[in-house]
């Protein structure tokens, strides 16, 4: 169970670090959008690449953190059956959800998306758009890491509903323990 803790731990730091990392990127996203803003109606000028730049960066910033999502809890859920269950009810619900709808998902987005990936860096793919961003294969690689990071995202959330399950409470760290426990057991 300690390593299963441990392992647990590892997965949502990693997650913690890819989240706080690309989370910067809605920064750059407000600045790209903001140049190609004022260098059109400002100076009567468009550059094309920058046009494709902002929402590239709003795709790899929504694939990247999408593990940190789950780890926060900042997914959708429904709330009129899981907020008012007991912390046993939601570590089961958390496990049946991860084992029939989280790991099938992210196993689809994985074996559809990875030919596609794979031909697109064969490819060198770039934007549709003349005078686009080159490197289209960048950003379609991270439909992959989505897939990734919400994998092993759920292998935590089912991690963390075993160590609940199994009555060791106290080896789920306490920034991953369950807000707003109706009760304990």
């Amino acid at each position: 169970m300690i390593a299963l803790s441990y392992l647990m731990r590892l997965i949502n730091l990693m997650n913690r670090a890819i989240g706080n990392l690309f989370m910067w990127l809605s920064v750059a996203i407000v600045l790209v959008c903001f140049a190609v803003v004022v260098e059109r109606y400002l100076f009567l000028n468009t550059r094309l690449w920058m046009q494709d730049l902002y929402p590239w960066l709003n795709g790899v910033m929504f694939t990247a953190v999408a593990g940190y999502a789950l780890y926060r809890n900042d997914h959708v859920r429904v709330d009129i059956f899981y907020r008012p269950a007991s912390t046993l009810r939601k570590a089961w619900l958390d496990l049946l959800g991860v084992c029939i709808f989280l790991m099938p998902f992210a196993w689809v987005v994985w074996s559809y998306c990875f030919t596609f990936v794979q031909r697109s860096w064969r490819l060198g793919e770039a934007s549709a758009n003349i005078g686009g961003m080159p490197g289209l294969w960048v950003l379609k690689s991270f439909i992959l890491v989505l897939a990734v990071v919400i994998a092993l995202q759920g292998v935590a959330m089912a991690i963390r509903s075993i160590l609940i399950i199994a009555g060791r409470y106290d080896l789920v760290p306490d920034d991953y323990k369950y807000k707003y426990d109706t009760e304990t057991a």
